[in-house]
């Protein structure tokens, strides 16, 4: 059996004035990473609105592979150039599946309110590609038409949407606001 992948997870606050530069050396360290044996992707979540703290994702094959990069001469030369870019860093490792609802204290959901979250981010995402490109694909036969999917939606599912749906479903998660409320309060922000 191979090892679980392992993700790091970045928290960073940008200071105001500081966006444009922030971004354009953390794309300079997302293509480092790509370099490096290993590496399965990087995503970056946008705060919320009203708040500053972005959301870096890196995933490795496994921890040998995030641990090269980690200690890599390369990275550390790339952090000290983005000195001043952002405050407050935290950093999170996660292992399989669970690390993407793992908190700080270790504690995850139930397995049922997972699969919740990670339905509410699928489905909508299915459902487009379908629209999208359901047509192009429907002459294709069952196995090429279901790799051709899969293969377009398994990385924006786990660098985009499934770690978004975590963010917005979060206090839902830690069973701080009931389902209701936390997809009213999603569409309330949307609205705003």
């Amino acid at each position: 059996m191979s090892p679980d992948p392992v993700t790091l997870m970045v928290a960073r606050r940008v200071p105001p004035g500081r966006y444009h530069d922030f971004t354009a050396w953390l794309e300079e360290g997302r293509e480092l990473a790509s370099d490096f044996d290993g590496y399965l992707g990087s995503g970056v979540l946008d705060p919320p609105p009203g708040d500053d703290e972005y959301q870096i994702i890196f995933r490795f094959r496994d921890a040998q592979a995030l641990a090269a990069w980690e200690h890599s001469a390369s990275r550390r030369t790339w952090l000290s150039r983005g000195e001043g870019l952002y405050v407050a860093p935290q950093e999170h490792r996660a292992i399989g599946l669970d690390g993407w609802f793992q908190e700080a204290t270790g504690r995850t959901p139930p397995r049922w309110k997972q699969a919740i979250a990670i339905w509410l981010a699928f489905f909508p995402v299915s459902l487009g590609f379908q629209v999208l490109f359901g047509g192009l694909l429907a002459d294709l036969p069952i196995v090429p038409k279901v790799l051709l999917s899969t293969l377009a939606l398994t990385p924006v599912m786990v660098f985009l949407f499934i770690p978004l749906s975590m963010r917005l479903l979060g206090p839902w998660l830690r069973g701080e606001q009931s389902i209701i409320k936390c997809l009213a309060r999603i569409r309330h922000q949307h609205r705003a």
